[in-house]
């Protein structure tokens, strides 16, 4: 099974209200071959929220409680990002899902680069913290971005 990050799929769960369907993720849902997940609202956040960022490191770091994931109005909601990891992670456990497909560049599924914690729109390579979670449990993790990669395995 694959585990998909929801706004991927189409659903209107990001930040913002909106979603950044990719219609080659819709294609397995549609076939169900592949499963949605939403790591921030398993945190309890609701949509729309405030955009969020780690500052002082990245997923890793914020595990490792080196770094915090903070809210725009400077708000701390670290736990909330740290909760919603777990959850996804005993999903990914659940359905023994063998591929897990995360939007990049987000403070909580980013695989290979995330924003830097400045509110600028700034980007440095590190991974969300449910990204760093999973992959701290051997869970192959990739963004969106590099799906068309392993598009002929999953197949």
């Amino acid at each position: 099974m694959i585990l998909v990050s929801s706004c991927l799929a189409g659903l209107e769960v990001r930040y913002n209200g909106s979603h950044s369907l990719d219609n080659r993720i819709q294609k397995l849902i549609q076939e169900n071959r592949a499963i949605t997940v939403c790591p921030e609202l398993l945190g309890d956040f609701l949509t729309p929220r405030e955009p969020a960022e780690i500052v002082g490191g990245d997923g890793e770091d914020v595990l490792d409680g080196k770094a915090k994931v903070v809210e725009k109005s400077g708000r701390d909601v670290t736990e909330l990002y740290i909760k919603g990891a777990y959850h996804t992670l005993r999903k990914a456990q659940e359905v023994n899902a063998t591929i897990i497909v995360l939007k990049e560049y987000s403070p909580s599924c980013g695989s290979a680069m995330i924003y830097n914690g400045e509110f600028k729109g700034k980007k440095v390579v590190g991974n969300g913290v449910t990204t760093a979670l999973l992959k701290r449990n051997g869970l192959r993790v990739i963004s969106e971005e590099n799906l068309t990669d392993i598009l002929d395995e999953i197949i």
